[in-house]
């Protein structure tokens, strides 16, 4: 068989932004022609958010965008067979993300299935990711044990971690998630498959 061309991809993301977990399952397709290596760097969107969740219209939104730009996310996902559920409530996800970057010392199998398990949990589960208990189950259903589930939120590496994504998406002039840095090209925001494709197809050449 023969070796996939390998890219690295940086992506700036958070579990609780809707399209965010589109853009993560539409670049993730890319690993059938193409050995990704991706830095997630994880931020916080609403920190102001308290962990128990809010009603989805205590976000500042306009009624009218806020309503197409769900009809658009719910077209996506059906055409592309997403599993999503309506979004009622958002919440914070501070904790959701220092969990995430304490699995990466886990090895990368166990931080995808933490990854997907947070995404899905979120939009397909409709479950409180903000929750230290719902994570604490999510987290055991990832066969991570107690020690790295603990010191996700007292080892301040990880806190350490989250200030470092930040200062660099200011460094890249990066103004939201999610955002997708492909060698010198950034995409942002809804990307189309085929965007990815000719990003990676780019890439890749450009490293031979």
């Amino acid at each position: 068989m023969a070796t996939l061309p390998e890219i690295k991809i940086t992506v700036y993301s958070d579990y609780i932004c809707p399209f965010c977990y589109v853009g993560h399952h539409r670049l993730l397709r890319l690993r059938d022609s193409y050995d990704l290596k991706i830095n997630w760097c994880f931020l916080e969107i609403h920190p102001e958010t308290p962990a128990e969740g809010e009603p989805i219209d205590s976000l500042d939104y306009p009624s009218e965008q806020w309503q197409q730009m769900m009809a658009n996310l719910e077209r996506i996902a059906a055409e592309e067979n997403i599993p999503l559920s309506p979004l009622s409530f958002i919440t914070n996800s501070r904790d959701a993300l220092l969990l995430s970057e304490a699995s990466k010392h886990c090895g990368r199998d166990t931080f995808y299935k933490l990854h997907e398990k947070l995404f899905s949990a979120y939009f397909v589960d409709s479950e409180n990711i903000g929750d230290r208990q719902v994570l604490n189950e999510i987290a055991e259903c990832c066969d991570i044990d107690k020690q790295t589930i603990d010191s996700a939120w007292t080892d301040k590496k990880h806190q350490q971690r989250l200030l470092e994504n930040f200062n660099s998406a200011r460094r890249h002039n990066i103004q939201s998630v999610p955002s997708f840095i492909f060698g010198d090209r950034v995409l942002t925001g809804v990307v189309a498959e085929s965007t990815f494709r000719d990003a990676a197809q780019q890439l890749a050449s450009a490293t031979d």
